[in-house]
């Protein structure tokens, strides 16, 4: 059974900066990746960061500069490094293990989110 386990969320005010954690366990076939999702109010749930089985990063514009993600494969947990944090970075933020499939690699298991809140 699959389980991602997120943590470091929190409240932090404008300029700030977190570390979010995404603790994976359990055996992913055709794992391709990794991801960090997120949702605002009122929001559609939008691609962070992801990072590819080989290492490959890819970040939304809105975060490039600001964001870093990393993983720890010996410890099987996936990392996300926010700096620089705006109000509207506020959102539950989700980790994902990304699998092959007919359409490509794309987001299978999902984590409970992490709930981080920006003030300014």
């Amino acid at each position: 059974q699959v389980q991602l386990v997120e943590s470091g969320g929190g409240s932090v005010q404008a300029g700030g900066s977190l570390k979010l954690s995404c603790a994976a366990s359990g055996s992913i076939a055709s794992r391709c990746g990794m991801g960090w999702y997120r949702q605002g109010p009122g929001k559609e749930r939008e691609l962070v960061s992801r990072i590819s089985s080989r290492g490959t990063t890819d970040y939304a514009d809105s975060v490039k500069g600001r964001f870093t993600i990393s993983q720890d494969n010996g410890k099987n947990t996936l990392y996300l490094q926010m700096n620089s944090l705006k109000t509207e970075d506020t959102a539950l933020y989700y980790c994902a293990a990304e699998t092959v499939g007919l359409r490509g690699c794309l987001p299978r298991f999902w984590g409970q989110g992490t709930h981080v809140t920006v003030s300014s």
